[in-house]
């Protein structure tokens, strides 16, 4: 598992640059730089403050498979992507925001019978 090309994965998805993300942890960009090739150690505080910039959630991370996130339209002339990454905060409102509208159809239904 190559933690450090899924935390640059990530922060490319996100735009943010080596420096942002350098900056942010208090440490150069070169040394930020290692932390995403993998020649120093990441432990488990940088790890999460990571995870934080990136606005993901540290298991998101473990698990992230950029093959999953974009989605080729095969049927087009040109390549299309959409991506379907959201951090916690997004993907809460849209949950209650599913949940609402759950909620709208089950009473339209009840009025139809």
């Amino acid at each position: 598992m190559n933690i450090g090309l899924k935390i640059k994965e990530i922060r490319e998805l996100r735009n943010f640059t080596q420096e942002h993300m350098a900056e942010r942890l208090g440490i150069s960009q070169v040394s930020y730089s290692r932390i995403e090739n993998e020649q120093t150690k990441l432990d488990l505080k940088r790890f999460h403050d990571i995870a934080r910039i990136l606005e993901i959630d540290p298991s998101l991370i473990l698990n992230f498979d950029k093959s999953k996130i974009f989605d080729k339209c095969q049927q087009c002339d040109k390549s299309y992507y959409s991506t379907y990454a959201l951090n916690d905060l997004e993907r809460i409102r849209l949950l209650d925001r599913i949940g609402l509208l759950e909620i709208e159809i089950e009473k339209l239904r009840n009025r139809k019978g």
